[in-house]
C-alpha cells in the first residue's frame, strides 16, 4: 500500500499532549505504524558524562502513531489523503482542496 504521510511533510497532530501542533516528519516505520516528528512528543533522556560529550538531560523527538498524524494543505488546516492517476504516475492530494501534494 502506498504511504500516505512521507519523511519531509508538514503535518498536524489529532490527539495527545502535542494536539493543535505542527511539524515535519523525520523519519517514518511504516511497519510499527510510527513516526518522528520534529518538536513532538519529547522526551527528556539522562545521559551519563563520558570523556567525549557532556552528561546531562537531553530532549529527544519519540514516535507518535500515524493515525494521530494529519499533513497539512495549502490553507493550513488538517486533511485526509488520497491517491489519483496523473497521467502514468500517481500522485497523492489534499482532500480539502484537490490540491496534489
Amino acid at each position: 500500500m502506498a504511504a500516505k504521510l512521507r519523511k519531509g511533510d508538514e503535518v498536524i497532530v489529532l490527539a495527545g499532549k502535542d494536539k493543535g501542533k505542527k511539524g515535519t516528519i523525520s523519519s517514518v516505520d511504516p511497519k510499527s505504524g510510527k513516526a518522528v516528528v520534529d518538536g513532538i512528543n519529547i522526551a527528556v533522556r539522562h545521559q551519563k558524562q563520558t570523556q567525549a560529550t557532556q552528561g546531562g538531560r537531553t530532549p529527544k523527538a519519540m514516535p507518535i502513531q500515524l493515525s494521530n498524524l494529519a499533513i497539512v494543505d495549502s490553507n493550513g488546516k488538517a486533511t485526509r489523503v488520497g491517491f489519483r492517476m496523473d497521467g502514468d504516475n500517481k500522485v497523492r492530494f489534499a482532500k480539502t482542496t484537490g490540491d496534489a501534494i
